[in-house]
């Protein structure tokens, strides 16, 4: 596994614990969130701390499977199905990473209905 795959991985592990201290350590302090062609959603670590700590309180039970992983180096594109609560809201997504000096820099985020 590369590199990218590797911290990729480590941040949907992360993710899927709930760990916000373990998820955030794959992002760089000015790393960006955002729609898949649109506006930046979130920028900076602070914002995306914000974004997460939320999400993580209103769906204890969210989590991200992976369905498929596309490594280009500095590009990692994700397939994941997304399940808020066993039984609960369900989509896919697909997830652009660019990653740079071993940090995610940006997340575009592409979002259809499972």
């Amino acid at each position: 596994m590369s590199q990218s795959s590797e911290l990729i991985q480590r941040q949907l592990d992360a993710y899927n614990q709930q760990n916000l201290a373990a998820f955030l350590d794959c992002y760089a302090e000015d790393a960006e969130l955002g729609p898949l062609n649109g506006d930046v959603a979130q920028s900076g670590i602070g914002a995306i701390r914000q974004r997460h700590e939320d999400l993580f309180f209103q769906f204890p039970r969210n989590r991200a499977k992976l369905v498929n992983r596309i490594d280009l180096g500095s590009t990692v594109i994700d397939h994941e199905q997304v399940e808020r609560a066993p039984g609960g809201e369900r989509f896919d997504v697909a997830a652009i990473y660019t990653i740079r000096d071993g940090k995610i820099v940006r997340v575009n985020f592409a979002r259809g209905d499972a």
